[in-house]
């Protein structure tokens, strides 16, 4: 494959992702008034797309635990994970591409960042949140023994605090003179 069809297949991949962005911002956007009062619009499609990423996470997790590791260890090679870590990871994989998407074309449309130090940033503010994640479930499912998903649900809400305050700030930075579309 050469680089013109490369380049041609990728114009058209972020061509297709904007039209789906707009149909999601509409959705979203056709249930802001309710809410105007509370949140600008940002944190507002932060907050839905966000959501609706958590539970796209939650269900691969629960999945995972209850149905494709059963509560059991899953071994690989150079490391043994416990089902709740496992499980973890797999919803990982599922969630960087979905919650990218979002924030690339629906919440931080406006950022003045190229889109290679985006991905970037947003992966490195992921795994940090993964690991954060990760280690929060160790405590709160090894030491406190705490049931994994109600765990995975108290450990989501405190790095989603975490997640809006960095992706904003760092992954998809705005320029101080830039306004928003």
């Amino acid at each position: 494959m050469s680089f013109l069809e490369v380049s041609i297949i990728l114009r058209t991949m972020n061509h297709l992702l904007e039209k789906v962005a707009i149909g999601v911002c509409r959705i979203v956007d056709l249930f802001y008034p309710l809410f105007q009062r509370f949140l600008s619009l940002q944190p507002f499609r932060y907050l839905v797309t966000g959501g609706a990423n958590t539970f796209l996470g939650l269900l691969v997790y629960f999945l995972c635990y209850q149905y494709l590791f059963k509560e059991t260890v899953f071994d690989l090679w150079f490391y043994a994970f416990k089902a709740h870590s496992a499980s973890l990871f797999v919803s990982f994989l599922f969630t960087f591409p979905v919650g990218f998407f979002f924030a690339r074309y629906v919440v931080f449309d406006n950022s003045s960042l190229k889109a290679r130090m985006q991905l970037f940033r947003y992966l490195m503010t992921c795994l940090f949140n993964l690991f954060l994640n990760y280690l929060l479930l160790k405590i709160l499912v090894e030491i406190l023994s705490w049931h994994a998903l109600t765990a995975q649900i108290i450990t989501v809400i405190l790095v989603i605090a975490f997640s809006y305050v960095a992706q904003r700030n760092f992954s998809f930075k705005v320029k101080e003179n830039q306004t928003n579309c």
